[in-house]
């Protein structure tokens, strides 16, 4: 076979490798667009026995977690319920919390199902003082719910990337998104608390990574030339 030809030859295998690796994995990231969900997990504060008190659906918003444009501030909960249940005394300033709030915002497709899933983002700051942690996450779960795996990645400034070879099977639910713990606070006390700020990383291009893939063979191939 010919240079030329073995080249060819070697660039359609890379072609091909590329289309079947990307039938089996899948990028996402935290893009506005998608079909975002909330979910809250309430407990009592580790001083009180940390025991479960009640779980349900929340809007994100709620949780608080907001986009603006293409960036997303994930920050402690607030709520304006000032019942003693929530904070020590009644809601009102300078009142702690009397929960523990466990937020997960996320987008969940059964779709992903038997993939390898790469949850990407980057980090523009995170401010959170203690106890407060928020992490980036990717879940499978049974059909029921029953069980589940996942992976997870605190988010410190810069870029994060967690990979998750989901299971195959009908029914199956592959949840990412971020997960931000601590106690619930009065809203004119959340600024001293901080916040994390998230935005997307742009996606390279198959042709791009093929190019430099390319350019790679050829002058390996030089490089073999030259020593012949």
């Amino acid at each position: 076979m010919s240079t030329r030809g073995y080249l060819l030859a070697c660039v359609l295998g890379l072609v091909l490798i590329g289309a079947r690796s990307a039938e089996a994995a899948v990028l996402v990231g935290p893009e506005p667009a998608q079909p975002w969900q909330g979910f809250m997990n309430v407990f009592e504060l580790p001083a009180n026995g940390g025991g479960f008190v009640f779980n349900s659906g929340w809007g994100t918003a709620d949780l608080t977690a907001v986009f603006n444009g293409d960036v997303l501030t994930l920050g402690p909960n607030t709520i304006g319920d000032p019942d003693p249940f929530w904070y020590v005394g009644g809601g009102a300033p300078g009142h702690p919390g009397n929960k523990n709030m466990d937020a997960n915002m996320y987008v969940q497709s059964e779709s992903l199902s038997g993939q390898d899933v790469t949850f990407t983002g980057n980090v523009i700051s995170n401010t959170l003082v203690s106890p407060y942690t928020s992490v980036a996450f990717i879940k499978d779960f049974a059909p029921d719910f029953s069980s589940f795996s996942q992976i997870t990645v605190p988010l410190t400034p810069g870029v994060f990337s967690i990979t998750l070879p989901t299971n195959p099977g009908a029914g199956r639910h592959v949840q990412y998104g971020f997960e931000t713990i601590g106690p619930n606070v009065w809203v004119t006390d959340v600024g001293p608390k901080g916040n994390v700020q998230i935005t997307s990383v742009p996606e390279p291009t198959g042709l791009a990574l093929l190019g430099v893939a390319g350019a790679a063979l050829i002058n390996r191939r030089r490089r073999a030339g030259r020593a012949a």
